[in-house]
Formats: structure tokens, C-alpha cells, sequence
């Protein structure tokens, strides 16, 4: 049985083999299979964008303490073994949906002993608001180099939950906390140009200066979202709930009042015309 081969080009630059029968041998090899495969050069390029990919820096989010009142820690590993990438600046960028927030005042609070950097991007933070009536919040956390680890910066950020609407079968909701951006700022290049984003971006320099500094976005290894689960009330307990709050307040108001007719001394004062 004869058989030849012929090389073509498809439209993705891929180059496909494709076997095929003379006349005289399509009959008995009707069923024969075809064979494509990528080119050389294309396997290469795949397999060096997949490894430089896996040397980019990983980031890992953890949530601390439970209830309305959280901490996130954010560490990012540079992968790079060199003591001058201590005198980068590296800062994360995180986005919170309108369901978590921060405390500015409370930030204001944690610079002054050195614990937390940061600053709030988004203007006029309503911290009294629930969850239906807010906004996204975004906030630039400046890191610091980990002792126990050459190539690791981390920050820690105090989150806040927002109150939500009742629900009517699960007593609980699920805040999804995407990945941080992480940006660098080196005098020197230490990191592979596969691992950065092309746009920069402009932000200050530090927490206590004023003056801008252009920061390189880094690309990430893929990072695992972090999932918050927030207890919330049900919708069948609202009657009840109002009626008892009522009846709290009707009852310490009238004690309230006893109490004053009844141990309070009260002067009248006739003011002159």
C-alpha cells in the first residue's frame, strides 16, 4: 500500500502532517487516522512561557481572627535570592468588595506605633452604612521584609464586615476576597521582564510622602481566592426582634424616668427679663 505525506501550515502557525492514500488505496484505509502536531518552535515557546510563569512571585492571603472583625495577612515571595532586593519598596493593592471595609481612623492609629502602612484610595468612607448601600473600597498596604525569609515582604490589614440584608434559609453569606496587585519599586531590576505587566502605575512613594512614584505591576502565580463567611440574621425573626427592642426600650426609658422623679433634685430658674 502506498502511502505519502504532505506538510501544511494552519491559520495558527501550527504545523500539522496530515497522511493520506493514493486513489488506488482509499478503499481499504478509508478509516486510517490523521496526525497533527505543533511545530518545534511553537512546543518551545509554550514551555518557556509556562516556566517563566512558574518563576514569577506568589502571593498567599490568610485570615485572622473570626467574627465581624478580621485581619488579613498578605505575604508575597519574590523568588529572587539577593540581599539588594531588600531595598525594593513593595506595596499590595487590595480591592474589598462593598460587603468588607476598613477604619481609617483605625489605620491613622496603627502608624503611629509602626504596625500598619497604608492608605485608603477611595474617598469618603461611610463605616456606619450596611452592605446594599455601600461601595468597593480599595487600599495601598506598603509591606515589609519578612525576617524569615530573604526574598519576603508582608502586610497585615485590620477588615471590618458590613451588616447585610436577613436571609431567608441560611443563617450565613460568603464574601469573596480576590488576589491583591502587587507593585515594586526598584532602583535596580531584579525580577524577569516575562513577570511584568506592561502599563506602570503611579502612586506615592510612601505612606508619609507626597511625592509619586512609578511602580511596576507584578504578575502572579495563581492565587486561591479567600472565601469570608459572615453570619446574617433570618427573615422570619425580624417581628420578633422588633417587638423585643421595642419593649428594652419602652422598660430602661420608664426606669430611667422613675429613677429621677424620685432621687433627682430639681431646681426652676426664673430668668430675668
Amino acid at each position: 500500500m502506498a502511502i505519502g505525506k504532505q506538510e501544511r501550515k494552519s491559520s495558527e502557525g501550527i504545523s500539522c502532517r496530515v497522511k493520506y492514500l493514493k486513489p488506488e488505496a482509499k478503499q481499504k484505509s478509508s478509516s486510517m487516522p490523521r496526525f497533527c502536531f505543533l511545530g518545534q518552535r511553537e512546543v518551545k515557546h509554550q514551555v518557556t512561557r509556562k516556566h517563566a510563569q512558574n518563576k514569577c512571585p506568589e502571593v498567599m492571603q490568610q485570615l485572622l481572627k473570626d467574627g465581624f472583625h478580621r485581619d488579613v495577612l498578605i505575604k508575597v515571595n519574590l523568588g529572587i535570592f539577593d540581599e539588594g532586593i531588600r531595598s525594593c519598596t513593595v506595596a499590595t493593592k487590595v480591592h474589598l468588595p462593598k460587603g468588607l471595609y476598613v477604619d481609617p481612623y483605625e489605620l491613622i492609629s496603627l502608624q503611629k506605633y509602626n504596625l500598619t502602612e497604608a492608605l485608603v484610595i477611595s474617598d469618603n468612607i461611610d463605616l456606619e452604612v450596611p452592605e446594599y448601600l455601600a461601595t468597593d473600597i480599595s487600599v495601598l498596604v506598603y509591606m515589609k521584609p519578612d525576617p524569615e525569609c530573604q526574598s519576603c515582604f508582608k502586610a497585615l490589614l485590620p477588615l471590618h464586615c458590613r451588616y447585610h440584608r436577613p436571609t431567608k434559609d441560611d443563617g450565613r453569606i460568603f464574601i469573596v476576597l480576590k488576589s491583591p496587585e502587587i507593585l515594586i519599586n526598584c532602583q535596580k531590576s531584579f525580577l524577569s521582564v516575562d513577570c511584568l505587566k506592561e502599563t506602570e502605575i503611579e502612586v506615592p512613594c510612601t505612606q508619609k510622602s507626597i511625592n509619586m512614584c512609578y511602580w511596576d505591576s507584578l504578575k502572579l502565580k495563581t492565587v486561591k481566592k479567600l472565601k469570608l463567611q459572615i453570619p446574617v440574621g433570618f427573615n422570619h425573626h425580624l417581628p420578633l426582634v422588633c417587638t423585643g427592642t421595642l419593649i428594652t426600650t419602652i422598660l430602661c426609658s420608664s426606669l430611667i424616668l422613675s429613677s429621677l422623679c424620685k432621687h433627682g433634685h430639681f431646681f426652676f430658674v426664673q430668668g430675668s427679663l
